[in-house]
């Protein structure tokens, strides 16, 4: 406790004497020292912002509300930045760094951190929420950042606010496809060594996340566009092609990164400011560059640039609409409803018996159920190869994981897929029944029965697959039973006195622990090994890497169903892509169709959700009162701005009638936006007062 207290007299000394220098700095009595880049900003923060040195002002925390309004404009890149953000954090949390991802006026929209320091990353304002514009925050990593329009180290005594003193942050700017600043990315810690050569790390490490960032949603912005990518070094241009130039069918360019833009900068220099053609750059015919692809080996060629006679090495990235056209032409045989049904992961909830002889493709069902999630490509290799063996196969997996789909996949890509495919769940047929239903009966076989008797489902695969759900439910005098099945590949309906040969394949599939049940003297081990003759584990969509591409095919599909022509914005697939989701794919289409079935706007929004998968929105805390955390300010927007923006808005809605989704048109917003900022302002329509006034 001594040691505590003796560190915080310390700092609190030092907080003293940071004060008095500026106070003497703001009073001419002192020359500004350190880096020029710093000498700027505190000078800002004296003449222009009229900062009280001695009055260090707390950290300001948007309201829930404001931040998602803040979020909302940079939900794009959100979505794009999320790999290299993880990727990032990972790097710098061991040294005690978190990472903060912030918009361009400097609010933070995105944050990593330690649960364990939360408490005092709240104080410092490393957190999410937190506002960083220079005008208030003083000089900083973010703030100066923006003003600046470069990367930079802010370390410990350089921060303009005394508050911030003991804190090392490192900042790099993010522009988008036009070279506007879009957004700033942050890595802080809360202690570091007293040099700041000890940051020499920060500056680089941060500079290229950044880049990797905006590359990587520029190349998301123009998916549907060609793309030309170069570098200085043949071997770095498929991989890491520092120059990206984005331009149309007749080779204008649309958009660069930042080495584009130099490029165009330098042929600006001498001509004078046009539309800018992709040859006026390089030596090339356009002709030329669109073959690449097709008539280099490597596909890629050397090109001179015309402004310098310099050599760069280029190559094309080709829109996505040319592939898929491509791809198009060369599969045949997969429809939209198959692809449907594999995208779902769906298991039959109540026992079903299917006569479902399902042809086979030139493209196979089991190539269809996965993206490049490595635990399903090592699934369905196994699944290959199994597929035309007359092996029993047990397939485990948590509930809704698409158990019923790999089995149908199997079936539909092995000799028996011309033949029925029998589904049941034993979870979901009576104890009663179970028996007469898989079985069959003969007439007056018992009471109650159908008098003509009935054709068992085993009997009904004859010639196919039978697929048990559930076995781990399945009673174990029953168990018994079906082991003859397997072993005398023959079945005795009830009230038979000769039993009725059959040539099936049994797949089953559990959620449960078999070697568990067995262990208690739930589930005969004999079946057991009798059914697993391989065994298919399907990981939880939680842990498949393919998460992404599963969403958006589910939803394209599901979409198709409706009839309708919805975009899924970057929020909403941010917020599937973290939700726990422990009812799997089942779970993930339900909420899709939910959001489908409710959805306010135009397009599909994180609010659009159901609550359980706002994961997302679910990180956000709620701002505490200023009571809880002293060293923080809540802020929604400036009350002169609020007012402002109340009384614009009053007067928009009244001029349209009160007509909300005309009005959010208008502004370039959803209507769930719009809707939180008329609650914000307390903005209500005059039918909705006068029934709250009877």
């Amino acid at each position: 406790m001594e040691l505590g207290l003796m560190k915080a007299g310390r700092f609190e000394q030092a907080q003293r004497q940071h004060i008095a220098t500026l106070v003497r700095l703001g009073e001419g009595r002192e020359a500004l020292a350190g880096r020029e880049i710093i000498q700027r900003s505190w000078r800002r923060c004296v003449d222009d912002y009229r900062l009280d040195p001695s009055r260090p002002r707390p950290v300001r925390v948007l309201t829930h509300a404001a931040l998602v309004d803040s979020r909302e404009p940079v939900d794009e890149l959100l979505y794009v930045a999320r790999a290299g953000v993880d990727q990032l954090f990972a790097q710098v949390a061991p040294m005690g760094y978190v990472l903060l991802l912030t918009d361009r006026h400097g609010v933070t929209v995105d944050f990593r951190g330690h649960p364990d320091q939360d408490a005092a990353l709240r104080r410092a304002g490393l957190y999410l929420g937190a506002d960083w514009d220079e005008r208030h925050a003083g000089t900083c990593a973010v703030g100066t950042c923006i003003h600046e329009a470069r990367a930079l180290t802010c370390h410990q005594r350089e921060h303009f606010d005394a508050t911030h003193i003991a804190l090392t942050c490192t900042a790099a700017p993010i522009h988008d496809p036009q070279g506007r600043p879009i957004a700033v990315l942050d890595i802080s810690a809360l202690q570091s060594p007293r040099g700041l050569e000890s940051q020499s790390f920060g500056l680089p490490l941060v500079t290229l996340y950044a880049r990797m960032i905006e590359d990587a949603y520029f190349l998301h912005r123009y998916r549907d566009t060609t793309i030309l990518r170069f570098d200085t070094t043949r071997a770095f241009v498929h991989f890491n092609g520092r120059g990206l130039l984005a331009f149309d069918p007749q080779g204008r360019v649309l958009a660069a990164n930042g080495e584009g833009r130099a490029l165009i900068d330098a042929h600006a220099q001498r001509t004078p400011p046009a539309p800018i053609w992709v040859t006026q750059l390089f030596e090339a015919e356009l002709d030329d560059l669109l073959a690449l692809p097709r008539c280099e080996p490597d596909q890629l060629r050397a090109l001179r640039l015309r402004a310098s006679g310099e050599i760069r090495f280029a190559a094309l990235v080709e829109p996505r609409g040319g592939r898929a056209r491509r791809r198009d032409a060369t599969v045949t045989g997969t429809t939209e409803d198959t692809a449907t049904d594999i995208a779902t992961g769906m298991t039959t909830d109540a026992a079903t018996a299917s006569h479902d002889p399902v042809a086979p493709t030139s493209t196979p069902a089991l190539d269809r159920l996965a993206g490049d999630d490595p635990a399903m490509q090592r699934l369905l290799g196994l699944a290959r190869r199994l597929c035309r063996q007359p092996l029993n196969v047990l397939i485990r997996g948590e509930t809704g994981t698409g158990k019923e789909v790999l089995a149908r996949a199997l079936h539909a890509s092995g000799d028996r897929a011309e033949g029925p495919f029998v589904a049941v769940n034993c979870a979901a047929i009576p104890e009663a029944l179970i028996e007469s239903e898989l079985f069959g009966y003969l007439p007056g076989a018992f009471t109650g029965g159908n008098p003509k008797g009935m054709r068992g489902l085993i009997a009904q695969a004859d010639g196919g697959t039978l697929f048990l759900d559930e076995i781990g439910d399945m009673p174990l005098a029953l168990q018994s039973r079906l082991l003859r099945v397997l072993a005398e590949q023959e079945v005795m309906p009830l009230g038979a006195e000769r039993p009725v040969k059959v040539a099936l394949r049994v797949v089953t599939a559990t959620h449960r622990d078999l070697a568990a049940l067995i262990a208690e003297g739930r589930f005969r081990e004999d079946l057991y090994y009798r059914l697993n003759g391989a065994e298919l584990v399907l990981p939880p969509l939680r842990e498949r890497a393919d998460r992404r591409d599963l969403i958006q095919r589910l939803f394209a599909a599901l979409a198709a169903e409706q009839g309708v022509s919805v975009p899924l914005r970057g929020d909403a697939l941010n917020a599937l892509l973290d939700a726990p989701w422990p009812g799997n794919v089942r779970q993930l289409k339900s909420a899709l169709a939910f959001a489908l079935a409710t959805r306010e706007g135009e397009r599909i929004t994180v609010h659009d959700l159901p609550e359980g998968c706002r994961a997302d929105l679910a990180s956000v805390p709620p701002t505490p009162p200023p009571s809880a955390i002293p060293a923080t300010t809540q802020v929604g927007h400036d009350s002169d701005d609020a007012s402002a923006e109340a009384e614009s808005l009053a007067r928009a809605l009244a001029q349209a009638g009160w007509n909300v989704s005309q009005v959010a048109r208008q502004l370039g917003v959803s209507r769930p936006t719009l809707y939180r900022r008329m609650r914000r302002h307390g903005l209500v329509p005059p039918n909705r007062r006068e029934a709250l006034r009877d």
